[in-house]
C-alpha cells in the first residue's frame, strides 16, 4: 500500500515526490541524476486536491482510481 500524500507539507522544497520514498532533496535514491519532483501544491497551488480524482482525508490525499466510462450511442 502507498504512503498517504501530505496535502499541505511545511517545507516541500526539502524532499522529492516521485515515488513512495520521499527522498531528502540532496539524496535521490532513484532518479539516477534527475531533478527532484515537486510537490502538486509547488507547481498548482495550495489548492491542488480540488481538482482530479483525490480522495482527502483529514491531512492527507489519497489518489481515487478513475471511473470508467462507457458511452453506448
Amino acid at each position: 500500500m502507498a504512503k498517504k500524500f501530505p496535502l499541505q507539507p511545511a517545507h516541500p522544497e526539502r524532499i522529492c515526490w516521485g515515488c513512495d520514498r520521499y527522498c531528502p532533496a540532496e539524496s535521490l535514491a532513484c532518479g539516477n541524476g534527475a531533478d527532484r519532483t515537486q510537490h502538486p501544491s509547488e507547481v498548482w497551488g495550495d489548492d491542488w486536491h480540488a481538482f482530479g480524482g483525490w480522495k482527502v482525508e483529514g491531512d492527507t490525499a489519497v489518489a481515487v482510481e478513475p471511473e470508467v466510462l462507457i458511452h453506448r450511442s
